[in-house]
């Protein structure tokens, strides 16, 4: 039988030009069962979005929408930029978030053209060159994909199918579409978001919907990619933000992060490991319940990766594809260019090729506005894979210089001319987002007493939101720091993000903590992958240890749920003055006692383990990997608690929003033209009734007539508007006075003090249409049904109409 290749010293060689072979390259499982994980994960969030009260034409066209207008494209244009195909399902992906990249400068062109009528037909640019060039023919069918294992594809759904089910436990089921109560809830912030997405649909770049006409110099990536969603799907933007838009994106990333970690890590069992670490690892906390007040350090992971940030939910699939090409750029620059080493014979899939770079300036760019604080943590992690690499090879290493390039260049971009170089009241504060915890203004504390307490912040700020590094310990410590430039690269980014944190004083700091958090998570699958390789464990002790791992989750989850109480007070007892009363440390001590607990345990544990090994060789060296489990599984009740939590209690800032306030700005929608203008003395959020004479609210955060109307509002909430985030000191929004008092006055003389003088100013020289009196803000006078005409009225809130 003859063989394919040429013989040298008795090993076959392949011949020239054909690729090597791959583990992977064999005959996989057919289509049915290949398909059946991904098809699973598809049937059970449509069946829950059924169960919440989506219409099944939405879910329909939003599935449309996707296929259409981002996966097509956007999967066409990756496989024309990389070299060879590995798998379909990391075409997919990439390609996914390439046609949400794609998907921005088509909402540019068609917004800015005034063409919004034309967004269905958009994909066309790109589908028509595909389907008529003989050269780009060939990326409809590629051919040489291998099959990931079937194990690994129900994984990667596990862990997407876990998305579905918490969002649909902690808002799906708890919060409508569109409030039709008088006492309805949403939460605080999903307004203002609604209006930005409205507002995309008219503006480039975008306006402030609450005070017409205001630049908004913000991350506002997002509400394009809902306005599109809008406009290529024919949805309802309420619809949309609560509820397609997020598990669709959290899907997204759970793939996008299990592809990603398989290319950077070379392990196909990195790829689901990593997406569990993202999402399933949350705070450690002794704390139950953990509302929002009681945050100790900023913003949480998994949370905010929801409704309460569409932002952060949407620019995690884009963080996590320019991790994944950045990566790939560095080792193909480590390995001269070459397409393939050793390592791709086991399994590692190819090199993405020269087109890496104009994928690194893509997804950098998408990025750049999607989240503020996404960039800034790749390039710290890029540098400080350069300076490595400068280092151990004293030469510079230029690869890395053209991509410090790129992302230098989409940084300056985005500071200069997407946020203007707003500040949004972050300043360079050492410390300043965590000495609270250590403060003692009256100097009682002894100095070694005061070190303890700093130290032991700074423990509790590692131990809250960094557990989910602990695997990075082992794969750092074994290679004795002689890293390779990618781990250098995701260990870069891991530190720099909570480092910024520390560095930089506000609450919107802690986002440069969560972007850090999904380049740790694929570093600790990497150590985990390795230390459980060094464990060898035959399939019953495989059994043991995810056994292990949800008995540990599954006692800490109930015990927390349980004795949190009694925990902190006899916590606080033993460890507090003596004298029961609150200390600025207070707060941290029972997850840090906690900790200390566990620590203890596992160092018992571990005494014990090597004692009963010397009867038993076969425990001898999988101690660690017992540990390693042991201690990520300690960050995992925060997400059963969440649920609990959500579903005791409605979260922490799920303000009233009335049904009747939604109806009247749905009526205006239907009944004005998009530039139209509003005017209001609605400013503020959750009034139960009338404002009393001369008070003034402390909470201008009102949205609901921008979001649901669609339209702008010449003043209503400005407290994220950012001229005023300059001035709020880091704080989470802005509730001082409005910064143009005279037209202030305008506004509110309009309801309060109307003259014919006073509504023509705001027709002819603001464009107002309607006047929207909201009664609870205060009534208006009955001159002005006289001098406009009254066009509706429910008694909460009324519209008059100006000509």
């Amino acid at each position: 039988m003859a063989t394919k290749g040429s013989v040298v010293s008795g090993v076959v060689q392949p011949l020239k030009g054909t690729p090597p072979p791959r583990a992977t390259d064999r005959p996989g499982p057919h289509a049915f069962w290949r398909f059946l994980p991904a098809a699973a994960a598809y049937s059970l969030l449509v069946s829950l979005l059924l169960a919440t009260d989506t219409p099944a034409a939405d879910i329909a066209r939003y599935t449309f929408y996707a296929a259409w207008g981002v996966v097509l494209p956007g999967t066409l244009v990756f496989r024309a930029l990389r070299r060879r195909p590995h798998s379909l399902v990391e075409d997919l992906a990439f390609g996914t978030v390439t046609g949400l990249a794609l998907e921005l400068v088509a909402w540019a062109v068609l917004v800015g053209s005034g063409a919004q009528s034309f967004a269905l037909l958009w994909p066309l640019a790109v589908v028509v060159p595909f389907a008529l060039v003989p050269r780009l023919r060939p990326h409809w069918r590629p051919r040489g994909y291998s099959s990931p294992s079937l194990g690994w594809s129900w994984s990667v759904s596990g862990t997407v199918m876990l998305t579905s089910v918490y969002f649909h436990q902690t808002f799906l089921s708890l919060y409508p579409v569109l409030p039709d109560k008088e006492d309805s809830r949403l939460f605080g912030d999903m307004p203002y978001m609604l209006s930005l997405a409205a507002n995309a649909k008219q503006n480039v770049p975008l306006t402030l919907p609450q005070a017409s006409g205001e630049p908004l110099h913000y991350h506002w990536f997002t509400f394009a990619h809902m306005a599109m969603t809008d406009m290529v799907g024919h949805l309802d933007l309420a619809v949309i933000e609560s509820r397609l838009m997020v598990p669709a994106l959290a899907a997204l990333g759970m793939v996008i992060t299990a592809v990603v970690a398989h290319r950077l890590v070379g392990r196909a069992w990195a790829g689901p490991l990593a997406a569990l670490l993202v999402f399933g690892v949350t705070e450690f906390t002794a704390v139950y319940p953990n509302p929002v007040p009681t945050w100790t350090f900023g913003a949480p992971a998994v949370r905010l990766m929801s409704w309460s940030s569409l932002s952060q939910a949407y620019s995690l699939p884009l963080l996590v594809a320019l991790m994944g090409v950045v990566g790939d750029a560095l080792a193909r620059g480590s390995r001269g260019g070459t397409a393939t080493t050793g390592n791709d014979l086991a399994g590692r899939p190819p090199l993405l090729g020269r087109g890496v770079y104009p994928l690194v300036a893509i997804f950098a760019l998408a990025s750049t506005a999607a989240k503020a604080s996404t960039l800034p943590v790749t390039v710290a992690g890029l540098a400080l894979a350069g300076l490595a690499l400068l280092i151990t090879t004293r030469r510079v290493p230029w690869h890395v210089v053209g991509l410090g390039a790129i992302l230098g260049g989409a940084q300056l971009f985005a500071t200069a001319v997407i946020f203007n170089f707003e500040s949004y009241g972050l300043k360079l504060v050492l410390f300043g987002n965590v000495r609270t915890y250590w403060a003692d203004p009256e100097q009682l504390r002894s100095p070694a007493f005061q070190a303890l307490v700093i130290v032991g912040t700074l423990v509790a700020f590692v131990l809250n939101h960094h557990l989910k590094f602990l695997g990075m310990i082992p794969l750092v410590s074994g290679r004795r720091f002689r890293l390779d430039p990618v781990q250098w690269f995701l260990l870069g980014a891991s530190v720099a993000g909570p480092c910024a944190y520390l560095v930089v004083n506000g609450y919107n700091a802690s986002y440069f903590t969560l972007a850090a958090l999904n380049f740790g998570a694929v570093l600790s699958a990497w150590g985990f992958c390795e230390t459980f390789e060094r464990a060898s464990l035959g399939t019953r002790g495989k059994a043991a240890l995810a056994f292990g791992a949800i008995a540990c989750s599954a006692v800490l989850t109930y015990g927390i749920y349980r004795g949190s109480d009694n925990w902190s007070a006899h916590v606080l007892r033993l460890a507090g003055d003596g004298k029961n009363t609150a200390t600025s440390y207070s707060v941290l001590l029972p997850a840090l006692a906690l900790a200390a607990a566990l620590a203890l345990a596992a160092l018992a544990g571990a005494v014990l383990w090597r004692l009963v090994s010397r009867v038993r060789p076969a425990l001898r060296g999988r101690g660690p990997i017992v540990l390693l489990t042991a201690a990520l599984a300690a960050g995992t009740p925060g997400l059963a608690h969440d649920v609990l939590q959500s579903r005791e209690s409605l979260w922490s800032y799920s303000w009233v929003m009335p049904g009747s306030q939604v109806q009247a700005a749905r009526w205006i929608r239907a009944h004005s033209e998009p530039s139209d203008v509003l005017s209001t003395n609605s400013h503020c959020w959750e009034l139960e009734g009338p404002l009393a004479a001369g008070e003034v609210c402390d909470n201008v955060r009102s949205h609901w007539l921008g979001a649901y109307s669609e339209r702008s509002v010449l003043i209503e909430g400005w407290a994220y508007a950012p001229r005023a985030m300059a001035l709020s000191g880091g704080a989470a929004a802005y509730n001082g006075p409005f910064w143009d008092q005279e037209l202030f006055r305008l506004n509110e003389d309009a309801v309060y003090r109307p003259t014919a003088a006073v509504l023509n100013r705001l027709h002819d020289e603001h464009n107002v249409r309607y006047v929207v009196a909201h009664r609870p803000s205060g009534a208006e006078s009955p001159l002005l049904a006289e001098l406009a005409k009254k066009v509706y009225d429910n008694g909460r809130t009324a519209v008059y109409e100006l000509s």
